[in-house]
């Protein structure tokens, strides 16, 4: 059932995505800076933590998991070390998750070899 719950929750992401992609002038990067920020809203409304507990890996791993990741590491930096977490405590909170995109795009760029475009 966790499956389930992940797999209809991040379509569902990815849907609203589509949608705004063929039905907008919005950019893939405006959309995507969009996610980011909807994640440290609905976070800060407190919708998101009961959304991530439910659908799991479905609402923690696209782009408004990073916003809401983001956001939870801020605001427990700042609850722990004051105004100087609100600097660090996103950095923080998604080191992980920014150091293996790092590694793995390398890996992948030595492991395969570009085409140009036909």
């Amino acid at each position: 059932m966790d499956y389930l719950k992940a797999f209809l929750v991040g379509g569902l992401f990815c849907v609203i995505g589509q949608l705004l992609i063929d039905k907008t002038k919005l950019t893939p990067a405006r959309i995507l800076v969009a996610y980011v920020v909807s994640g440290v809203v609905l976070g800060a409304v407190g919708v998101y933590k009961p959304l991530a507990d439910w659908a799991g890996a479905g609402a923690t791993v696209p782009l408004t998991g990073f916003g809401y990741a983001l956001a939870k590491g801020v605001k427990e930096a700042v609850a722990e070390k004051g105004l100087l977490g609100a600097l660090t405590g996103g950095v923080t909170a998604t080191a992980g998750g920014v150091a293996a995109a790092i590694f793995l795009g390398v890996a992948v760029a030595f492991l395969f070899k570009p085409k140009p475009k036909s």
